[in-house]
């Protein structure tokens, strides 16, 4: 089974990289641009129907707002993009908000901090690909019903591409993600030419007339009217997702590292703004229409639609509008954004890996997650990540505005945090500056990270207070519940240093009195005969041989055959009138350490090594038994003696001639 099981791995991830392969999967900027800001950019795809959606509530007249909306989401974005260059220069090691937080406002900070950036990289994932599913569904309408599905798929194909290497997937993921930017793009620029010369028609959803939702009627007036606008604002900030996956990636660029990630960030600062502009005033000029449930919100000459309608998002409404239903541009522009919004959950796919080794590095999370893998990829964190959005992918069924309501919020804690943590980490350095062109240098870096401070912690304020009641509050719970976890394995781990640490009492001088070799005998065979050689080889003060009276016929053949071949070491008979096997051997152990507490003793157990899956089940069970008790007992060891079978050897060529 196990050589099946590694063939297969071979198959699906390939051969494994030696360490000096990781040179090898740095990324230059060309591919890390697509690897690391392929999340902000795909975020055209949703933040405008988010945008849309949400103004929809007051009516056809709200949505008119839409472009203003936008309009400060790109200034956030552009604020946020500025800022995170300051930081990537400062701290080039990957830690990104986790480190920047912890070194300057305290680790509870730093912990809050990648609570949040832990739980914002599952929902990244899970809703790229529940959006992708539904861009899937515009093209294959047969396919509608089965979102929930097609993102699970998509999911675990990722994690395969990724569990392969991080250059590897980069290269996968690059050209695609230059179509994308290309499409979207060419499309605004034929959008606005066609808007300049009156060409431009309207979106098949502009006919529709929205039905205000309670409390609406009026459009946005008083004081739930600009409630209204601020959560539209809070929606289509999911456009700033995936800025701070470049500032925990920069160990996986090229050098200089700092300066290829600085400049990879202004580019998806430009390009972001650029995509999203485009995308906010043609879905205005065409005048798409997305509400949160088609049937009741929309009517088309006073009346409800048709049943079977279905909605589709804004930008494949208005590249039909622009290019023609069923054209081939329409077909590209549609296949590429669904494309991106798979590989968008590769900025999280790439972040959370490193993200994870840093904090078991510090303890904070399992050790298994702080090595790589066969391809140098942090294999551990890619399948943790996978597993977590597969459960937020089904439990939502795949609906992106439910899962929008979650997201934003955690990746907005990290940002305001982060910056207030350079604001005081460009305040020691001033301190301790003599040069003035680096005073100045670290005087305007503060200047910003101020400015990206106070923008995103009013940001972060409009997102609790309009999202909460939405969804938001179950992010909230699951970064506290994570934080606990952390918290707790940290915990456990400095108490095992503590208790493991060398003191007087530890000491190699502090020889056991005694060596008592006890060696375990079901049957006279060949695997006991081994196992009574080595542990009379190991020269132990007492050496006892014990089996336990389970059947009266066999217990008398074991004793007969041990009396026959003349071993000069006594054979114990233990008594078991309930017919366990366990229970007798451990209460004779406890006898022996209550007699001789100072003596150490070490429990010879014969176990047979098998090559087949099935014949694990038929062996080693009672043995498997008796060494997890024995693992709880003080003062003992266990000693397994390995006998290998005819199969074994088999596997075994198996696995060498692979």
């Amino acid at each position: 089974m196990l050589t099946i099981l590694n063939a297969a791995k071979r198959v699906m991830v390939g051969r494994p990289f030696r360490n000096d392969r990781l040179s090898h999967t740095l990324l230059p900027k060309r591919i890390a641009l697509p690897v690391f800001a392929s999340d902000a950019l795909s975020s055209v795809a949703y933040a405008p129907d988010e945008i849309l959606l949400t103004l929809a509530l007051a009516g056809v007249t709200a949505v008119a707002f839409s472009p203003w909306v936008g309009l400060a989401v790109i200034v956030v974005l552009l604020t946020v993009v500025a800022s995170y260059r300051q930081n990537v220069h400062a701290y080039p090691s990957g830690g990104g908000d986790y480190e920047i937080a912890g070194e300057n406002l305290g680790k509870y900070a730093g912990l809050t901090v990648a609570s949040a950036l832990l739980v914002d990289y599952v929902l990244t994932v899970a809703v790229s690909m529940s959006s992708a599913a539904h861009y899937l569904t515009t093209a294959v309408p047969a396919l509608h019903g089965q979102q929930a599905m097609l993102s699970a798929i998509g999911v675990a194909v990722l994690a395969l591409v990724n569990l392969r290497g991080v250059k590897e997937a980069g290269t996968v993921f690059a050209i695609p993600t230059y179509i994308f930017m290309a499409s979207i793009l060419g499309m605004t620029a034929v959008g606005i030419f066609q808007a300049a010369t009156g060409q431009l028609g309207l979106a098949p959803s502009a006919a529709f007339t929205i039905v205000p939702a309670p409390g609406f009627d009026e459009g946005l007036v008083g004081l739930a009217g600009a409630f209204l606008l601020l959560r539209a604002f809070s929606s289509g900030a999911a456009a700033l997702t995936g800025v701070e996956a470049i500032s925990n990636g920069v160990p996986n660029f090229r050098p200089p590292k700092s300066r290829n990630a600085a400049a990879t960030l202004l580019l998806l600062g430009i390009i972001g703004a650029t995509m999203l502009a485009g995308i906010m005033f043609l879905a205005q000029a065409t005048k798409v229409h997305i509400v949160l449930d088609p049937a009741t919100e929309f009517l088309l000459n006073g009346s409800p639609l048709p049943e079977g309608y279905i909605q589709n998002p804004a930008i494949s409404q208005i590249a039909q509008t622009i290019f023609g239903p069923g054209s081939i541009p329409f077909y590209i522009v549609v296949a590429a954004t669904g494309i991106i919004l798979v590989f968008a959950a590769n900025t999280a796919f790439n972040g959370f890996p490193v993200l994870g080794s840093i904090l078991a590095q510090d303890g904070y999370l399992p050790r298994q997650l702080r090595t790589r893998g066969d391809r140098l990829a942090f294999s551990n964190g890619v399948l943790a990540l996978a597993a977590g959005a597969l459960v937020l992918v089904l439990a939502f069924n795949a609906d992106v505005t439910k899962l929008i309501q979650l997201y934003i919020v955690g990746v907005f804690i990290s940002f305001t945090a982060s910056q207030l943590g350079m604001i005081r980490h460009w305040g020691r350095q001033l301190k301790l500056a003599r040069d003035k062109a680096d005073r100045r240098r670290m005087a305007k870096s503060r200047v910003i990270n101020s400015i990206g401070f106070g923008m995103t912690a009013l940001v972060l304020v409009i997102v609790l207070v309009t999202k909460f009641e939405q969804g938001a509050w179950i992010a909230l719970l699951a970064m506290f519940i994570l934080f606990l976890i952390m918290w707790s394995i940290r915990a456990h781990y400095d108490n095992v240093a503590r208790e493991l640490a060398v003191d007087e009492d530890s000491s190699p001088r502090a020889l056991p009195t005694r060596v008592h070799a006890v060696l375990l005998v079901s049957h006279v065979r060949k695997p006991v005969l081994r196992a009574l050689a080595y542990a009379r080889a190991s020269r132990p003060s007492r050496l006892d041989a014990v089996t336990v009276d389970i059947d009266a016929e066999e217990t008398a053949q074991t004793v007969a055959d041990w009396e026959k071949l003349g071993i000069p070491v006594p054979l114990t008979v233990l008594a078991s009138p309930y017919r366990e096997t366990v229970t007798p051997i451990m209460d004779y152990i406890k006898q022996m350490r209550l007699d001789s507490p100072r003596d150490l003793i070490v429990v010879y157990i014969p176990e047979y090594v098998v090559g087949k899956w099935w014949e694990q089940l038929v062996h080693n069970q009672t043995a498997l038994r008796i060494k997890t008790r024995l693992h709880f007992e003080p003062g003992v060891m266990v000693a397994s003696v390995p006998w290998q079978l005819k199969s074994s050897e088999e596997a075994k060529n198996l696995q060498d001639v692979q």
